[in-house]
């Protein structure tokens, strides 16, 4: 016995008429066929239909049935997973005891992905792929990138790179009313091209979408590390600009060119400080928001000390290497950081031991 599949992998045919798949039967394709037809007759899923169909009818020497299997728009995966699921229906219906063979008719290479599931439950004669010939004028040409460019997606990848490729000849023209150097134009455009290339190639587009959309609802949620991350920001590019002030002075104040590491020292002693005021900054924010939505743990309050006891420890090392502090300062610097953290983080084990707050949560009738 032949089966012919008719693979819809996307669903076009449920998601835009009232078909239930899987349709099994002659008439009961043609029906849906020409249901599909009604309500999109560019859909290539009917050519599929009707393929199957006549097929099925070129078939005189066995037994045919004619079948139309749907995934859904989900994702591959699923979608395989959903036309293996039909597949079985349909087989299980199937009242034959002769060995069942399968044609499998599509409309492109994506459908054809499942063919393997498929295959995983019966024998596969053949794939047969539809291709619907066009008349080859200028209408058929026009409406065929009028379709194109229409879409979306099509409009971003193709256009802009074209757009901006065009208007180096005149930007070039502009530039030369002005007496700017061909150079700067043409490398303004292919840096433009490039960002807007790579872009798409790494997917940035997506990933600042996600982030605006990740403030927008941090915002609304009305997180304290908004207004701490920002902070944090602004109190990075002090420690920057002290750092290099700093390293300036000491370069005014040397004797000779300084060493990488005199340098390094010099960076370091001037922005510690401010690098630590933003990791406190941003540490307590967190703390903050976990707080307020009853995730807060107690060693998350190690944070601040933490970053605390580390800049202690940067600031005398680097004032160290300046020549600004003695050895036993450096000592003393370095065993007040450690025990800082080691406190700090003893405190609050104890804390999480003696009163946890997972214990407070269960209690709570809420």
């Amino acid at each position: 016995m032949l089966l012919v599949l008719c693979v819809d992998l996307d669903d076009d045919l449920g998601r835009k008429t009232d078909v239930e798949t899987p349709v099994v039967g002659r008439d009961a394709v043609e029906d849906a066929a020409v249901a599909l037809a009604t309500e999109d007759p560019e859909d290539s899923d009917v050519n599929v239909l009707f393929q199957g169909i006549h097929v099925a009818n070129e078939v005189t020497d066995e037994e045919v049935t004619v079948a139309a299997v749907t995934g859904n728009d989900g994702g591959d995966v699923s979608a395989n997973r959903e036309v293996g699921e039909e597949v079985d229906e349909v087989l299980a219906g199937l009242s034959t005891g002769e060995g069942v063979t399968a044609l499998i008719v599509t409309d492109g290479a994506q459908d054809e992905s499942v063919v393997p599931v498929i295959r995983s439950r019966v024998t596969v004669d053949g794939v047969r792929r539809v291709v619907v010939r066009q008349a080859q004028d200028l209408e058929s040409v026009y409406y065929t990138m009028k379709q194109v460019l229409d879409d979306p997606e099509t409009r971003g990848t193709i256009l802009i790179p074209m757009g901006i490729l065009l208007l180096i000849y005149p930007l070039a023209v502009i530039a030369s009313m002005f007496e700017l150097p061909g150079g700067v134009v043409f490398g303004v455009v292919s840096a433009l091209l490039g960002f807007y290339l790579l872009s798409r190639g790494l997917g940035l587009m997506q990933t600042m979408d996600a982030l605006v959309g990740r403030a927008r609802n941090s915002l609304y949620a009305g997180r304290v590390t908004i207004i701490t991350y920002l902070v944090a920001a602004v109190l990075l590019v002090i420690g920057g600009v002290s750092g290099v002030g700093r390293l300036e002075t000491v370069r005014m104040d040397a004797a000779g060119t300084l060493g990488a590491l005199e340098v390094l020292a010099a960076l370091v002693y001037g922005a510690v400080q401010w690098f630590a005021a933003a990791g406190i900054t941003t540490s307590l924010g967190q703390i903050t928001d976990e707080y307020l939505a009853d995730r807060l743990e107690w060693r998350y309050l190690n944070a601040p000390f933490y970053v605390l006891s580390i800049a202690v420890v940067l600031d005398a090392v680097s004032a160290y290497f300046l020549d600004l502090v003695n050895l036993s300062y450096l000592a003393a610097a370095l065993t007040g950081g450690t025990l800082l953290g080691l406190v700090s983080t003893l405190a609050f084990a104890v804390a999480e031991s003696r009163f946890p707050r997972n214990a407070e949560r269960d209690r709570d009738p809420a």
